[in-house]
């Protein structure tokens, strides 16, 4: 309801804001998935009608392409690369050998690295959204509690219900027994074990493709202690790491215009049948 009431009004602010006129757009670019139906809905039926009523050509983009494309908004994409996609939904890593090519090497086996993040920060009764503000607690803390190492093994895969649950269950434990739970130190223990993995893991799957360019994408690409880890990680091994400003990170349209370019260079063009997804797929498997 909230989109409906605003579109309108976010268009005419765009146009004032930007000094753009409707003749001046190439194309019109729209997420169509995934993400939550009723907001996808309201969107792409705008961009249908605007490109029905001017003619011009309708580009359907995947929100995590979005994301991805986010790192190509100050400077030109490098391939081959390999994208880490960290965000509320997504954990994976993804290898591109060239512009919309997506192929997933590893994946989460379960919940995605941003759900856990807040999972942890509302069972330490932090307000939402919760992974800002355990990336900020966590360096007032020292790595004391006693938490499992989420998978870590020869995989490019991930899995965080595990060291979800194990935080869910200590800080249910100690509330229970009247120890108060030291929210700066559950932070690091919790921080220090997710971030270790899935440097570890993005670092492997460089070596494995020989690839010397690294993106970072998502709304968890703003965590700073990951930018600092896979910084480190990167530079031992001279590869260029690029992730996105802070703005760019969490969901903006930006990012989508960016990706729609190259899905039009690519002869992806939709049309007024295309519907939106809750669910969607990005890569190129069978």
């Amino acid at each position: 309801r909230s989109h409906i009431e605003n579109i309108t009004i976010v268009l005419d602010e765009l146009f004032q804001r930007s000094k753009m006129t409707m003749d001046k757009i190439d194309i019109i670019g729209v997420t169509y998935g995934p993400g939550l139906i009723g907001s996808l809905l309201i969107g792409l039926q705008c961009a249908k009608t605007i490109s029905l009523v001017t003619g011009k050509p309708l580009i359907p983009v995947h929100h995590i392409a979005g994301h991805i494309y986010a790192n190509n908004l100050e400077k030109r994409l490098s391939f081959p690369l390999i994208a880490l996609v960290v965000s509320g939904g997504h954990t994976d890593l993804i290898y591109m050998k060239e512009d919309y090519s997506f192929k997933r090497i590893g994946s989460t086996l379960d919940d995605a690295v941003g759900e856990a993040y807040d999972k942890v920060a509302k069972i330490c009764h932090l307000d939402y959204p919760g992974g800002p503000k355990v990336d900020k607690l966590s360096k007032l803390g020292k790595d004391t509690y006693d938490l499992p190492m989420p998978l870590d093994d020869d995989s490019y895969n991930f899995s965080f219900s595990g060291i979800k649950s194990a935080v869910v269950n200590l800080v249910h434990n100690e509330e229970q027994r009247g120890n108060p739970i030291r929210i700066e130190d559950m932070c690091k223990s919790f921080q220090d074990r997710v971030v270790h993995v899935i440097v570890k893991k993005t670092m492997k799957a460089i070596q494995k493709y020989g690839v010397k360019n690294l993106l970072l994408a998502g709304g968890v690409a703003a965590n700073s202690y990951l930018r600092e880890k896979l910084s480190e990680a990167t530079s031992l091994e001279n590869i260029n790491f690029r992730y996105p400003r802070i703005e760019y990170c969490t969901d903006n349209a930006a990012m989508i215009g960016a990706a729609a370019y190259y899905a039009y260079q690519k002869g992806i063009i939709g049309n007024l049948e295309q519907n939106a997804v809750a669910v969607d797929s990005l890569y190129n498997e069978k």
